[in-house]
């Protein structure tokens, strides 16, 4: 299993015109011009 989580889609602005963005898990927006991270926490139950 990958440590890394791909997105779709911008969560800013929708678009889908993403690039990988200085290191794990960071990803670039050029439609937008807005650098995010994700990070997957986990499936299952909250406890």
């Amino acid at each position: 299993m990958t440590t890394r989580a791909v997105p779709f889609h911008c969560p800013y602005c929708g678009e889908e015109d993403l690039e990988p963005y200085e290191g794990d898990g960071g990803w670039y927006c050029r439609a937008c011009a807005r650098a995010f991270k994700l990070k997957f926490l986990g499936i299952g139950v909250k406890i």
